[in-house]
């Protein structure tokens, strides 16, 4: 895991080399400051020699400036490492994440990812500063504070040998009990930020349902979760401080009882006693700082699994081993498909569906919810793997393709439209980075976009939200379009993207589909009747199933579902929508 986590480090390998060196240099220029003192007093004051003072006053004050300039660079150093790791690591994630298929963001909650580059990584920032700094700079301060201590006088020290070994207990029996509890803090974490962007995102739902008061209610006990486990956690930890203050006044009223009757035989200086003083302090000190140390790695460790398994998770889309580089045509055959989500029930979504579509045709597919509509559709552009079976686009299957080769001439727009914060010549350009602005009109004429677009007082430079929160469902769904004609796909998936306009605008939509892009392969998914019915071919889902695959007459006059759904919608009934799962 640490060699996983310290190939992150990259151009900022020098300075997390640099900083440990320049606190041990400062714990040791630390480390001669009570033996100065010892020598003014001993050979300065208790001698009336004042060149002597003088000149070991000046030599401290001399080490003091170096010991600090160390310490400035030090945390200047430490300080660039660790922000600079931990931005490699938010950008190590990131780009792991944006190589994830769909089936490994499953394995994620949304909240849990943003747990992990902000909360977790900020974890790792802090444990890695302290850990190039404390980590070096207190060993060598107990080290060096050790061997002076025993230079001075062996018996004494063992006193600071009992502190430490009481310590050094103390933390182990904190430590590891906390850990475990970290651990679950951060699962909390997750929970918490899920009720807020949940809450966040569906507060118009809320509003409308009147459940401000139960969302605030289930954010009041994700919070109270969180405290039960830090209080647990810290009360745990509260058991470092006196512990350390105990060893502390110990140490001191033992070296005060012990070290006054040394003086007084003889055996030691006064000097001696001072510098001994020091060294307690240091070594108790560097206890302290390596406590510290300890409790900020306790809650590092839970930070460091959990970004370890984002960066180890890997991609169940595994890259062809020749891919090819070009998409013959807009064809695209099932061949026996079984599908299944690996993170769902286990049972087939889909099950040995085979049939094919022409280049240039336009097939629409109709089916109730939980017909596996979007689960079919999603598997052309490989968003998804088959479980069984093969799915060929161009006639070569769609594991054989270079992904990004692909996914540029299957163009998609899904049933959950999204648009980005930026103007909408922004969004339009995610179809093609390059496009002219005369490009993207073209294409929102073809979408039925432009006509909103030029009621906006900045037309195409009308700032979007994110979200699009500041443009109506239809208005959304009509961009979203636009901005996948801008690929100039072979294949066009339309999955139910004119829900939300009326059955004029989509008859404009599907016109111009039909006139505009006569060599694209059409995919059309719909509730409606109407949206399907002038294609070439309609196929009915149904359970994950085909239950009928023909034209609008030829499945009027043979299926029964289509029979139904034609009825109902014919004679005021609205949509079909048969009870089931997602489709």
């Amino acid at each position: 895991m640490l060699k996983k986590l310290a190939s992150h480090l990259g151009e900022y390998r020098r300075a997390a080399i640099i900083t440990p060196l320049l606190s041990a240099l400062e714990a040791i220029m630390d480390v001669l400051l009570p033996l100065l003192m010892s020598y003014i007093i001993d050979q300065g004051i208790e001698k009336g020699d004042m060149n002597a003072v003088v000149k070991y006053g000046l030599l401290t004050l001399l080490v003091a400036a170096f010991a600090l300039l160390l310490g400035l660079s030090a945390g200047r150093c430490a300080a660039r490492a660790s922000a600079g790791y931990a931005g490699n690591l938010r950008d190590a994630m990131f780009e792991r994440i944006q190589h994830y298929s769909f089936t490994n963001i499953d394995k994620f909650s949304t909240a849990g990812l943003v747990t992990r580059m902000t909360t977790d990584v900020t974890n790792v920032q802090n444990a890695f500063q302290m850990l190039t700094r404390m980590c070096v700079r207190a060993p060598v301060h107990l080290v060096f504070a050790l061997v002076m201590s025993i230079a001075i006088n062996p018996h004494l020290t063992l006193i600071f040998l009992v502190a430490m070994v009481f310590l050094l207990l103390v933390l182990g029996g904190i430590m590891f009990p906390t850990i475990k509890i970290f651990d679950r803090v951060f699962k909390n974490y997750d929970a918490l930020n899920a009720s807020v962007q949940e809450n966040v995102a569906a507060i118009r739902v809320v509003k409308s349902f009147v459940r401000e008061q139960h969302e605030n209610e289930k954010y009041t006990q994700a919070c109270q979760h969180l405290y039960e486990q830090f209080v647990k956690a810290e009360s745990r930890l509260s058991f470092n401080n006196p512990s350390m203050l105990l060893a502390i006044y110990g140490c001191n009223l033992a070296l005060s009882w012990f070290g006054a009757h040394y003086v007084l035989d003889g055996i030691i200086t006064t000097g001696q006693l001072n510098a001994l003083f020091g060294y307690v302090m240091n070594i108790l000190m560097s206890l302290m700082m390596l406590s510290m140390v300890f409790v900020m790695l306790s809650m590092s460790v839970a930070s460091c699994h959990r970004i370890i398994e984002v960066l180890d998770e890997a991609t169940d889309l595994p890259p062809a081993k020749a891919p090819v580089q070009e998409v013959k045509d807009g064809s695209v055959e099932f061949d026996h498909v079984t599908f299944k989500y690996k993170h769902g029930t286990g049972s087939p979504v889909l099950s040995d569906i085979t049939f094919r579509i022409q280049p240039g045709e336009t097939l629409g597919i109709i089916g109730g919810t939980g017909s596996a509509k979007s689960s079919l559709v999603q598997l052309i552009p490989r968003l998804y793997d088959v479980a069984e079976g093969s799915v060929k686009v161009g006639g070569v299957d769609v594991r054989d393709y270079n992904l990004d080769v692909l996914r540029h001439d299957v163009s998609m727009v899904l049933q959950k439209n999204v648009l980005f914060s930026g103007t909408i010549l922004d969004n339009l350009r995610w179809g093609d980075e390059n496009a002219t602005e005369e490009e993207c009109v073209e294409a929102c004429r073809l979408a039925c976009a432009d006509e909103f677009i030029q009621r906006f007082p900045d037309k195409y430079h009308t700032w979007i939200e994110q979200g699009g929160t500041n443009v109506s469902g239809g208005q959304k769904q009509r961009l979203t379009i636009a901005r996948a004609l801008l690929r100039k796909p072979k294949i066009l998936i339309l999955d139910d993207s004119t829900s939300a306009v009326d059955t004029a605008t989509d008859a404009k939509i599907r016109q111009a589909f039909r006139e505009k892009l006569p060599g694209t392969t059409r995919i059309i998914i719909a509730q409606r009747i109407s949206s399907v019915q002038d294609a070439d071919r309609i196929l009915v889902l149904d359970n994950g199933q085909i239950n009928g695959l023909g034209t609008h007459e030829e499945l009027l006059a043979t299926n029964k579902i289509y029979q139904e759904v034609y009825n109902s919608q014919t004679q005021g009934g609205g949509d079909f929508d048969k009870q089931g799962g997602e489709s």
